[in-house]
């Protein structure tokens, strides 16, 4: 008996742990062709959730009417497509088009077997227990999985990340994946012994409780639903909103999980009455500040105040879904499918229906709404003091969701939604004697135009200022002959404003949201002197493919956001760069980013590769639109930083000790995080 507890525990600890541990993995392996975009993972995400939700319904037909040699079989071609993904290099150019398809279809191609053999686990576990055993549906099984879910999430950033190559990590999964198949073989050769009389009276057997009601399904759906739509909506909105954070998605997760812990393992430390008054003073709290729209609060208390919201949110769903979880063994299977349906239903919303219909980020708030009207749902047998509460909380919500779209829209000249972001183009008329454009995604801002005289329209600003780095390198490189300049990031075009007659800029940009508004919002493109052409596509991918360009300058802006696409700096990135550098060109890295000191990795590539490395830091100035920036300038030109100009500004960079050069196989930002 010990033994077979012991066996069921690891299967399913291991099958949990590996199912959470693969997800960033695969994540990380599809940055290079998607950009580094936030929405990589919330497109990720709606992936693993709907795998999963193909898993528990493959659990609930195997739990049903067993069929041992498919399952055996899929075992088996689970492990095989495991070490087959472990030992091969991943391929993706040319599918950044269509970003969500690619995601889903290199997901499927690589993981997709392994993923759905490890999320048949917890539900099959749990039949199989009842019926080796003669026992009722262990619950505290699910609790288990998703603290080993926790602890993979928690152990990859922390642990594997900066110390595993990525081919060493997918191996180390696979040996993981290995010692898992023959556990879960060798309960399933158990299982099978088991009587099959007793498999076929399930569907019958009523003396373990009433079969559930369609009302009671119905809310097996819509309560993880309700919790899914919180997790995404709150990574959405922390990401784009609060703080452009690397990593933040880890924890609207962790608190995820850590929900259905509490809610699965420790019901009764959570009475039903505290957790729906937490939930009410959350939903209240998050409309008072969603009515404070001008207000900046701090950055702890802003993260920590959502992730309390989303705490008391997942877990009223998670607790109200365990309470209403079936009484019948025969129900089980078809409890957990209906479960994983709302949570791929709930996700599947928030990272491709919502960014397909709305022009701003209102997943949130919409979700809150939703939030009020399952409390609504679920409280009605408690009587007509719980109804008017929640009904008027629902109406206040819903009102609340209009009033926020009109106050978006107020100042907007442009909104476009799509993978990756919600863009902005805000037009402020307050500035002394002109007008003020700003592009912005979420709150990271990508550039401004002073529309007032030539002089103004004309004069860069924001990072890009003539005493920036981007432009000491421009006006220093090429002793007044016409300059070929490559630019990965496009924003408002504030760069094309250094082109002069003569002057080549060839821009890089992997949204193809953002031609358009640099093109017609702005005038920097249309007003240079320059020829400028621009570049659909991640700007590696498009460079890979491109003869040497000969450039002067090649600006990388890329690490402003929450996700740094660390492909853009490694090794085999550093080299490509130099593939298409003239002679004594310059590579201007635009590095200003209050989370992540990339100045240290920066400086570490270009030794590694024989090249010098400056810093540059210049200063605010309101009155020209400029921010403070720091940029590090690196090339294989000595002369370069002996120019009187470069020698009063640049700065030999600063290391960090025990930092290893970043490849494609291997990079962490942790070490260069601020915390």
């Amino acid at each position: 008996m010990t033994r077979s507890r012991w066996l069921f525990a690891t299967a399913v600890f291991l099958g949990a742990f590996l199912l959470f541990l693969v997800e960033p993995i695969a994540a990380k392996q599809l940055v290079p062709v998607l950009g580094g975009s936030a929405a990589v993972w919330v497109t990720c995400l709606v992936f693993f959730q709907t795998a999963l939700l193909c898993a528990y319904l493959f659990a609930h037909w195997m739990a049903r009417r067993p069929r041992w040699l498919i399952y055996f079989g899929l075992l088996a071609a689970g492990l095989a497509a495991a070490i087959g993904w472990s030992l091969r290099s991943l391929a993706m150019g040319g599918v950044s088009n269509h970003p969500i398809l690619a995601v889903f279809a290199v997901l499927t191609s690589t993981i997709g077997l392994p993923f759905l053999v490890l999320g048949t686990t917890s539900p099959l576990m749990q039949v199989w227990w009842a019926r080796l055993q003669g026992t009722a549906i262990p619950y505290r099984l699910f609790a288990l999985s998703n603290l080993a879910s926790l602890l993979a999430l928690a152990s990859y950033p922390t642990l594997v990340e900066p110390h595993l190559t990525l081919r060493a990590q997918r191996v180390a999964w696979c040996f993981g994946f290995a010692i898992f198949a023959v556990v879960t073989g060798m309960l399933a050769y158990r299982a099978r012994s088991a009587n099959a009389a007793q498999t076929r009276s399930e569907d019958t057997d009523e003396s373990d409780g009433a079969a559930a009601p369609l009302t009671q399904k119905l809310l097996w759906v819509l309560l993880p639903m309700g919790a899914a739509m919180q997790l995404s909506a709150v990574t959405s909105y922390l990401t784009a909103n609060v703080a452009a954070i690397p990593m933040l998605w880890v924890l609207p997760l962790g608190v995820y999980l850590l929900t259905i812990i509490l809610a699965f393992e420790y019901p009764r430390i959570f009475p039903r009455s505290i957790v729906t008054r937490f939930l009410i003073i959350m939903l209240a709290s998050l409309g008072y500040a969603f009515s404070k729209q001008d207000v900046e609060w701090p950055l702890r208390i802003s993260i920590g105040f959502f992730l309390v919201e989303a705490l008391a949110s997942c877990l009223f769903c998670h607790s109200e879904a365990y309470r209403l979880r079936p009484r019948r063994r025969s129900e089980t299977t078809m409890f957990y499918l209906l479960f994983a349906a709302g949570g791929a239903l709930g996700s599947f919303l928030i990272g491709i229906a919502f960014p397909l219909v709305f022009r701003f980020n209102m997943d949130l708030v919409i979700t809150c709404c939703f939030t009020a009207l399952l409390a609504f749902l679920v409280t009605w047998q408690d009587g007509w003091s719980s109804r008017l509460l929640w009904g008027v909380g629902t109406i206040i919500m819903t009102v609340q969701m209009f009033w926020i779209y009109t106050v978006s829209l107020r100042n907007t000249q442009v909104a476009v939604r799509n993978f990756y972001g919600a863009l902005r183009v805000k037009q402020n008329f307050g500035y002394p004697g002109a007008t003020l454009r700003t592009l912005t995604n979420g709150n990271v801002e990508h550039g401004t135009q002073i529309f007032g005289t030539d002089a103004q329209r004309h004069t860069p600003t924001t990072y890009y200022a003539e005493d920036s780095g981007v432009g000491l390198a421009i006006r220093n490189c090429c002793e007044g002959r016409p300059r070929k300049i490559g630019v990965i990031g496009l924003g408002a075009g504030t760069v094309a404003a250094y082109g002069r007659p003569g002057d080549h800029i060839q821009f890089y940009e992997i949204n193809p949201a953002v031609e358009p508004i640099a093109r017609n919002v702005f005038r920097y493109i249309r007003d240079s002197g320059a020829e400028v052409s621009i570049t659909i596509g991640d700007a590696r991918t498009s460079l890979a493919t491109e003869p040497p360009q000969g450039f002067d300058v090649l600006v990388v802006d890329a690490f402003s956001g929450d996700a740094i696409p660390l492909h853009l700096l490694t090794t085999q990135a550093l080299a490509l760069y130099r593939r298409h550098l003239a002679a004594g060109g310059i590579i201007a890295f635009h590095i200003s980013n209050r989370h992540v000191d990339l100045e240290p990795p920066i400086a570490l590539l270009a030794a590694s590769a024989g090249m010098q490395a400056r810093h540059i830091y210049s200063l605010a100035n309101e009155s020209r639109g400029e921010y403070t920036s720091t940029w590090m300038l690196v090339t294989d030109n000595a002369a370069f930083f002996q120019q009187p100009e470069l020698v009063s500004h640049a700065f030999d960079p600063e290391t960090l000790p025990g930092l290893r050069p970043w490849t494609d196989d291997f990079s962490s930002l942790v070490p260069v995080l601020h915390w």
